[in-house]
């Protein structure tokens, strides 16, 4: 049986040469499944790590009862990592958090309150702590992504979300879809609400981002996510005999 059956939340964790950061994590987000308003365990997906990641969240899942991994067999990327882990999560609710810590674990506290009435609860960084260029960029692709989808989403590259793993698991999956899941979400029935969380400096590891995956790259997908929301097919049975 998928142990993971056995808590409310599961917190998909993506590695992808996170050595740095694997005591912190450990240190973080165990304090955190302590104070956990649900009861909730956490997932690393080890994303083809080619430092000494893997074998250091395997140690911490050895000594965590409450932790958990899954390797892929070659990097796929972000949005490979999250399906990994959604399809893997057996709890009625899904969360996500990037291994760089720059939101807090605590915070998954402020949005679990509504998930009750939202299939899709996720946090904006308040005060944000990335260069001016950085969020130059952020601030273009989110405007320009609204535009495209309707999704009404303030920031959707904020590493903090949570959702319903059933609708989760119906959305489509791509690569660059972990910057559409409002518009996603929508497009399976499901609803979304944005909460203030806290956001702090990188302190360890390099960002995984560059101009060309945080800005080139999701213009490219916009236009790739309308042609597939003209023509997904989303059904719902009214009866049957089964």
């Amino acid at each position: 049986m998928n142990k993971t059956n056995d808590y409310t939340l599961t917190i998909i964790v993506p590695i992808y040469n996170e050595e740095d950061n694997m005591a912190a994590l450990e240190e973080r987000l165990s304090a955190y499944l302590k104070q956990a308003l649900v009861p909730a365990c956490v997932l690393f997906v080890n994303d083809g790590s080619k430092d000494d990641s893997f074998s250091r969240m395997k140690e911490i899942c050895g000594r965590r009862a409450d932790f958990f991994y899954c390797n892929l067999a070659k990097n796929g990327g972000l949005s490979a990592a999250m399906k990994a882990g959604i399809d893997a999560a057996c709890s009625p609710l899904v969360g996500y958090i990037d291994a760089d810590l720059q939101t807090a674990p605590e915070d998954f506290n402020l949005l679990l309150p509504y998930t009750e009435e939202y299939e899709l609860v996720m946090g904006i960084r308040a005060n944000r702590q990335d260069s001016f260029f950085k969020n130059l960029q952020s601030k273009i692709a989110n405007g320009f992504r609204r535009m495209m989808t309707h999704d009404k989403a303030t920031d959707t590259g904020c590493p903090l979300k949570i959702m319903h793993t059933d609708y989760a698991q119906r959305i489509p999956f791509f690569t660059g879809m972990h910057r559409f899941l409002p518009a996603l979400i929508d497009m399976v029935g499901g609803k979304m609400k944005e909460i203030p969380v806290r956001h702090f400096p990188r302190v360890a590891g390099v960002s995984k981002y560059h101009l060309w995956n945080r800005l080139v790259s999701p213009f490219v997908d916009c236009f790739a996510y309308r042609w597939m929301r003209k023509r997904y097919i989303n059904y719902q049975i009214d009866g049957t005999n089964l």
